[in-house]
C-alpha cells in the first residue's frame, strides 16, 4: 500500500524597491534517478514575464534557468509535486563481488569515471584523527556503512541552519554540531579518504506521523512534516549511486527526494542568482499533506 502525498515549496523574495534579476538557476526538480514515483511535478516563478530554458548540469541534474527582462519588487518561485510513497527497502540491492566486503578498490575505467567524486578537499587534523578510529579490517560492506553512518550521527548533533553554505569538516568535529549540509558534506569526505566515490545530494525530506505509537522507542514525527534537506550518496559497484542520510544514520528510503547530486556542495543549491543592491524581505514554506485515493 502506498501513500500519496501533495509537497508544496514556496520561497519568496520582497524587494523596497524594483529591481534588476539577473539569471537565476533553480534545482527543486526531482533527479532522472529519484526512486519515489512522482505522479506530477510543477514549477512556477513570478514574475511571470521571463524566459526559461530547461537544462540538465554535466552531472545529470534538471535545472530551470530564469531571465527576467524587466525589473520586479518580487521574485516567488513555488514547486508543487504529487509523490506515491510506496516502502522502499533500501538495502534492496545487487553488488559486484569484488565489493561485497570493505576495503575493496575500483577497477581502472570506472575509477577514471568517478574522478570529480574522489577528490578529497579537506585533510585537517580532526578529521585525520577521527579517519583514524575507523575499523579497516574486512567487513561486509553494508554493515562497514551502516556503522560509519551511526558513529557519525553520534558524534554530531542536528543543529538547525538557515544561513547558505556548508561548514568546513574540521568545525563540525570541533563543535560536534552541524546542519544536515554539514553532516553530509562532513560523509562525503570520509568516504573519499576511504576510498570511496561519494556525492553531496539536496532534496526534499518527508517525514509522515505514525498510525500507531511504538511499543519501544521513538514513534517517529508527532506530525507530517517535510522540508529541504541535504545527505550523501556513494557508488557502489553493481549497485550504483546508494543514498545515506548522516543526519540520521540511516540508509535513504521514500521519503528521501533528490533534487541535485554534485561533487561539491556549491553546485547543488537550490537556487543561484543575485539582483541589484536592495533591502531584501524573505519568505519560506514548506508543507505536506496527504491525498485520499477515489
Amino acid at each position: 500500500m502506498t501513500i500519496r502525498v501533495a509537497i508544496n515549496h514556496i520561497t519568496e523574495y520582497r524587494f523596497d524597491k524594483p529591481v534588476t534579476l539577473h539569471p537565476h538557476v533553480v534545482r527543486l526538480r526531482p533527479s532522472p534517478h529519484c526512486r519515489t514515483v512522482i505522479e506530477s511535478y510543477s514549477l512556477k516563478v513570478s514574475p511571470e514575464n521571463h524566459f526559461l530554458n530547461w537544462q540538465q548540469d554535466p552531472f545529470g541534474n534538471y535545472q530551470a534557468r530564469y531571465v527576467f527582462p524587466e525589473k520586479t519588487r518580487m521574485l516567488r518561485i513555488h514547486v508543487e509535486i504529487i509523490a506515491d510513497l510506496a516502502v522502499i527497502n533500501p538495502f534492496d540491492f545487487f553488488l559486484e563481488e569484488d565489493a561485497e566486503t570493505f576495503p575493496f578498490a575500483y577497477e581502472g575505467q570506472l575509477r577514471r569515471d568517478l574522478g570529480p567524486y574522489l577528490e578529497v578537499k579537506e585533510r585537517g587534523p580532526l578529521l585525520t584523527k577521527w579517519l583514524a578510529q575507523v575499523d579497516l579490517s574486512q567487513t561486509p560492506t553494508v554493515n562497514f556503512l551502516v556503522a560509519l553512518g551511526q558513529r557519525l550521527m553520534n558524534d554530531v548533533s542536528y543543529l538547525l541552519c538557515m544561513e547558505p553554505g556548508v561548514q568546513s569538516c574540521e568545525k563540525t568535529l570541533q563543535t560536534h554540531t552541524g546542519s544536515c549540509r554539514d553532516s553530509a558534506w562532513l560523509l562525503v569526505q570520509v568516504l573519499r579518504h576511504l576510498g570511496l566515490a561519494a556525492r553531496f545530494v539536496s532534496g526534499y525530506l518527508v517525514q509522515l506521523k505514525s498510525d500507531q505509537k511504538s511499543v519501544d522507542g521513538t514513534s517517529g514525527p508527532a506530525e507530517d512534516f517535510t522540508d529541504l534537506h541535504a545527505w550523501a550518496e556513494v557508488y557502489l559497484p553493481g549497485a550504483g549511486w546508494i543514498g545515506l542520510d548522516a543526519t540520521s544514520g540511516l540508509f535513504v528510503g521514500e521519503g528521501h527526494i533528490p533534487l541535485a547530486c554534485t561533487p561539491d556542495p556549491v553546485s547543488a543549491a537550490p537556487v543561484t542568482g543575485a539582483t541589484e543592491p536592495a533591502k531584501v524581505t524573505f519568505h519560506f514554506e514548506n508543507s505536506v499533506k496527504r491525498i485520499l485515493r477515489v
